[in-house]
């Protein structure tokens, strides 16, 4: 793979400064679900998108972390394009299947263990990881179509998945169970003490990857920068409209309609409180026509504050991992130092050890959000730097 040894300066001359602004800022977003998961008292408990039962902060402080998944999604198949000014197609391919079938091997080992803390891998969740790794293989092996024909699969996928949201076949049936990781979440036994959940149902994934790497062809270097700008900003804007058209329309995009509320705040709240799990037509919309407008408002543009995310941008990865088991041991910590016993902490519950009315306020989880994305920014820059400076193909799997 000759394109990955390319001089360790080049590589990083060759990013695109914007897009790993945008992947670091939704990293450190995506801090603050995970600590709410494990340090908010009664976190792993609760809906926070339930508005029979949610505060507006509450809402919001999950809400905006909606925005992670379908970025690093979209993302990453716009990074596999850009490594195609690089490299030869069936080197991209290559790349593609391997590094998806690694994502999945890292989901359900080092991920689950940072989740669970089970060493018995009592529970196993696919969750975003696998996603995005199965979501890789199947690009890879799409990647004979013609970008057009890619762009109308990528279309129909995401338009489309919510027409199928009825289907349903006998559970645990070998149908129900590949309906499960195409399209509806689902709790599967595979054994009497094991069992999988399926969180991440992959074909709205997939379509979201393939509009990523297709997306990637603005970034071409015979296009013009004013003229990518205009379009990231029109592209970004008719994406929003369209959201707020469809929802408002109450017909399709999303297998919860909106409905008034006991206020006119939550009647909002109602509006954009759409379906993540898997991610609806109008949830994709939501989610991504901001980032895409993110990314032309930052085309172009320098400052210390973009360096700042840049250093999350472009280790995701590692920041996934490492902040993760951060997260979950402070937890651990915050347990112990409240008097809780350690042979009282069971991993293999389900909920990581977590234990109900045990926990920090939503003010003090911020704090710790706040902190755990501080902590991760030295391992972060030291990370990039050994990256960066490495000439070994196997620095671009980790």
């Amino acid at each position: 793979m000759t394109a990955i040894a390319t001089p360790p300066q080049s590589r990083i001359a060759s990013r695109i400064q914007s897009i790993d602004v945008v992947r670091g800022l939704v990293m450190v977003i995506m801090a603050l679900d995970h600590t709410r998961d494990f340090i908010h008292k009664n976190g792993f408990f609760y809906n926070a998108t339930d508005l029979n039962t949610t505060t507006p902060a509450l809402f919001f402080t999950r809400w905006i972390t909606h925005f992670c998944a379908p970025a690093f999604v979209f993302l990453a198949g716009t990074s596999a394009y850009l490594m195609g000014r690089k490299m030869t197609k069936p080197q991209v391919r290559f790349f593609l299947l391997t590094r998806g079938l690694w994502l999945i091997v890292l989901e359900v080992t080092v991920v689950n263990l940072n989740l669970w803390f089970d060493v018995t891998f009592s529970v196993v969740a696919l969750e975003v990881i696998w996603a995005t790794g199965l979501s890789m293989v199947v690009l890879g092996l799409l990647l004979t179509l013609p970008l057009q024909l890619l762009l109308g699969v990528g279309l129909l996928i995401l338009l489309g998945h919510n027409a199928l949201d009825a289907l349903s076949f006998p559970a645990g049936s070998t149908l129900d169970i590949i309906w499960s990781i195409l399209h509806r979440p689902n709790a599967i036994p595979v054994s009497s003490d094991r069992i999988v959940f399926i969180m991440y149902p992959v074909l709205p994934w997939i379509g979201i990857l393939i509009l990523g790497y297709c997306f990637g062809a603005l970034y071409n270097r015979d296009r013009e920068a004013e003229q990518r700008k205009r379009w990231l900003r029109w592209i970004g804007i008719s994406t929003i409209a369209a959201f707020v058209l469809i929802r408002a329309l109450n017909i399709y995009g999303d297998p919860v309609p909106w409905s008034v509320q006991k206020t006119p705040l939550f009647t909002v709240l109602s509006f954009i409180n759409v379906t993540k799990y898997p991610p609806s037509l109008l949830f994709a919309s939501m989610t991504l026509g901001p980032i895409i407008w993110l990314l032309s408002v930052l085309e172009g543009k320098r400052g210390n504050w973009m360096a700042f995310f840049v250093t999350y941008g472009r280790v995701p990865l590692f920041y996934f991992i490492v902040h993760f088991f951060l997260v979950h041991a402070l937890s651990v910590i915050l347990l112990l130092s409240d008097g809780v016993a350690w042979s009282a902490i069971n991993f293999q519950n389900r909920t990581g050890g977590v234990i109900p009315d045990h926990g920090l306020s939503l003010g003090m989880t911020y704090g710790v959000w706040i902190g755990v994305v501080l902590v991760m920014y030295p391992l972060c820059k030291w990370y990039g730097q050994v990256k960066a400076k490495s000439r070994n193909p196997i620095w671009s799997y980790l």
